[in-house]
């Protein structure tokens, strides 16, 4: 196997890098605390004119066109600079990724160059429901036809970027009789349509600049053309997606997890105790090999996902692997950060306590941990 980068993967590692280094990391830790929207919408605008905000969209849109192995590298290095600015960029990429999936030319034509230019400086991903998280098949929000138009209503609990983002992919049931998932469909909505109502921001742990909304549909009036593919067909469409999305968490707890580390590792070089360099300790040193063979790993497993969704083979049991793997470690790994810092790493002061909340979510989102277990044990009893 083949572990290189092509030229083009390793440019857009590396132009990721110099952004997160550069624009990202200096102004992580006031993002944290005042959630400062001028500075996030700049650092997505940004993104959008390099071109990180349709990787995986086709180049006839205005997308990269890179693939997922790019985007994994990409988010990864963009989490070590800002969580919250990297969830943003993983999201909106996976919108982008259904419109062109299952949009129609037209749908395409006309939202994709929105998302990609930074004309709409986030997009919605829409299926999560309060009764219906871990279970999404079991939503609640309808979609009914009348006319020309569909009317929504029900709500979308935790959707990220939904304060700024242009438009929402959302999904609601349109066949209340049909079997529990087959009777649900897939649609685009804009922002500012009457009857959407985004709610304030919650207050989190952590990724705190990355806004999360509930979003309601109160009556909203949408065009019949606003569907995405068949009626009825939208569920699959949703797993397919969330497959990949997983990919992007994963990578995204990685970039965490490895700033926390390379941190961490500097400290225990420059503190001094005993006498003597911290790093210089067998207990610490071990701790070090433990975490940062922990985060190789990961990687390894990242990188097989997006490999294999870049060839159009099955990926979803190997992305469930790598997203329940690397956001655990990624945690395992932002704790001891803290502890190898001390009383140091409990300070706010130091960037390791930022970072050990925003990596929490990361076994949550996308899937919890408990899901990916699911998805793996049940690709495993379909081998056989």
């Amino acid at each position: 196997m083949n572990f290189s980068l092509t030229e083009e993967q390793q440019l857009i590692q590396d132009t990721a890098r110099q952004f997160a280094e550069n624009e990202l990391a200096p102004n992580a830790a006031e993002l944290d605390k005042t959630g400062n929207r001028e500075i996030l919408l700049r650092n997505l605008k940004q993104l959008a004119e390099l071109g990180f905000m349709g990787l995986n969209a086709d180049a006839d849109y205005g997308g990269s066109e890179v693939g997922p192995v790019a985007f994994s590298l990409a988010i990864r290095e963009l989490a070590k600079g800002c969580a919250s600015t990297a969830v943003t960029t993983s999201v909106t990429n996976m919108v982008a990724e259904v419109i062109q999936a299952v949009g129609n030319e037209s749908q395409k034509q006309h939202y994709l160059p929105k998302i990609c230019s930074g004309e709409y400086p986030a997009a919605g991903f829409c299926l999560t429901e309060a009764g219906a998280g871990s279970d999404p098949a079991g939503m609640k929000t309808t979609a009914v036809r009348d006319g020309d138009e569909y009317i929504l209503n029900g709500s979308k609990m935790f959707i990220t970027s939904a304060e700024y983002a242009g438009v929402f992919v959302v999904w609601a049931v349109t066949d209340k009789n049909a079997k529990k998932g087959k009777g649900i469909s897939c649609f685009l909505v804009e922002n500012g349509t009457p009857g959407l109502i985004i709610s304030p921001a919650e207050h989190k742990m952590g990724q705190k600049a990355s806004a999360t909304n509930e979003v309601r549909f109160e009556d909203c009036r949408i065009p019949a053309t606003a569907l995405m593919g068949n009626e009825n067909e939208g569920f699959k469409v949703a797993v397919t997606e969330l497959a990949g999305g997983r990919i992007g968490i994963g990578s995204l707890a990685l970039g965490i997890a490895e700033a926390a580390m390379d941190y961490a590792r500097q400290y225990l070089a420059e503190r001094e105790q005993f006498g003597q360099p911290l790093i210089n300790f067998q207990g610490l040193q071990w701790k070090l090999a433990e975490r940062y063979t922990d985060l190789e790993a990961a990687r390894l497993l990242l990188m097989q996902a997006a490999s294999l969704k870049e060839q159009g083979l099955p990926f979803a049991k190997q992305a469930s692997m790598a997203k329940l793997f690397a956001t655990e470690k990624a945690n395992e790994a932002c704790y001891d950060a803290i502890q190898m810092l001390g009383g140091y790493g409990y300070i706010s002061e130091y960037p390791v306590e930022r970072m050990a909340r925003d990596v929490r979510i990361t076994t949550i989102y996308e899937g919890t941990s408990e899901v990916q277990k699911i998805v793996i044990a049940r690709e495993l009893l379909k081998e056989l």
